[in-house]
């Protein structure tokens, strides 16, 4: 049996790439990403306390934030195609508005 401090580990550095992508990434798309891993690093977290303490109440919060995270992807796609269309770019800095 795998100790729950190795997933926490995982977790916590997981969550440390995603931290710095979204400090560091001016891409709308990678900084999509780095969401991504955060929530995946809190997923991780989720799963392992419900198995660590024998309920199944972090596996169903687990799901939960999955379906939350591909609604973030929709929206945030949808984000980007309008951020393209209008600068012709995903830099995130470049777009200080949206208006038309």
């Amino acid at each position: 049996m795998v100790p729950i401090e190795y997933y926490l580990l995982l977790s916590a550095a997981i969550f440390s790439i995603g931290v710095f992508g979204i400090l560091t990434r001016r891409n709308a798309l990678l900084f999509l990403m780095s969401v991504e891993l955060l929530l995946n690093a809190a997923n991780i977290n989720l799963v392992a306390f419900s198995r660590f303490h024998g309920n199944l109440t972090g596996q169903t919060f687990s799901l939960f934030t999955l379906a939350l995270a591909a609604a973030e992807v929709a929206v945030g796609i949808g984000i980007i195609l309008v951020l393209y269309r209008n600068f012709k770019d995903v830099d995130v800095t470049e777009a200080a508005t949206m208006r038309w």
